[in-house]
């Protein structure tokens, strides 16, 4: 496939050229994405199914902390936006597995990169946090 010359544009003159077309928030599909992988518990779902398919308490051990309504809809999120199969069992009674679809295959490179700069900046945006929060914000007005 062909590359753009927009595909190496650097984000910002992006953003200007989708902009200067006419930008629609709702149709942006950065913050479309983003605010799906950039929910509380989709990119820990996401993650977990990478190893391998999973049935619906699978999930929910692994993810301990996410209510069972609230697995339901990150499960349901997830397969409309087509990054993850349901696939049900003719067993009685039934049972259902979940697994990453070929979409949500080819997010677990970004994700993964997102997730180790995650790892290697929590401590310094943690930092960052606490000198705010405690009223220190000279060095963010003075990059300003």
């Amino acid at each position: 496939m062909p590359q753009k010359a927009s595909d190496n544009a650097p984000l910002s003159t992006r953003f200007d050229e989708w902009r200067a077309r006419g930008f629609d928030a709702d149709a942006c599909p950065v913050r479309n994405v983003l605010d799906r992988i950039g929910d509380k518990w989709t990119s820990l779902l996401l993650v977990v199914l990478a190893a391998r398919p999973h049935r619906f308490s699978e999930l929910h051990r692994a993810v301990p902390d996410i209510s069972k309504r609230m697995l339901t809809q990150s499960l349901r999120d997830l397969q409309r936006d087509g990054l993850i199969t349901r696939h049900v069992f003719p067993t009685k009674p039934p049972s259902v597995e979940y697994r990453l679809s070929p979409l949500g295959q080819s997010a677990m490179a970004p994700l993964a990169g997102l997730i180790d700069w995650a790892e290697r900046s929590f401590e310094e945006i943690k930092a960052s946090r606490a000198a705010f929060d405690a009223g220190d914000t000279s060095e963010q007005m003075s990059a300003a």
